[in-house]
């Protein structure tokens, strides 16, 4: 399974599509983080991010924020999003994630 979350400096970034690169997090059957990359995206437009996630084998994307267009590209390319992530450090937030214990609340995007 492969996760992908927007940072800046290394840290969750508040909007996706304002991030400066993305951690890509795989993790084996049993749940471990098995590798972390970090790439720059492609210049932001409708719907280039997703398909260029889909592209990378992304399944799950963990934002802190994102807009109601973005979340449907993501949905349209079978890609999971979970919106209103807490947290920093990328690799934290996925193992929560896959602790059952991810604190999230309102989704920070405003459009």
């Amino acid at each position: 399974m492969k996760f992908a979350i927007p940072t800046y400096q290394g840290k969750l970034c508040p909007h996706f599509g304002h991030c400066e690169a993305f951690a890509i997090i795989e993790v084996d059957e049993k749940g471990t983080i098995v590798s972390e990359t970090y790439i720059e995206p492609p210049p932001h437009a409708p719907g280039v991010i997703p398909r260029w996630l889909k592209e990378k084998g992304v399944d799950k994307v963990i934002a802190a924020g994102m807009g109601p267009r973005a979340q449907m590209f993501f949905s349209e390319m079978g890609i999971e999003v979970i919106i209103g992530a807490v947290g920093e450090d990328p690799k934290d937030i996925v193992n929560a994630y896959l602790k059952g214990t991810l604190v999230t609340g309102p989704n920070v995007c405003e459009h």
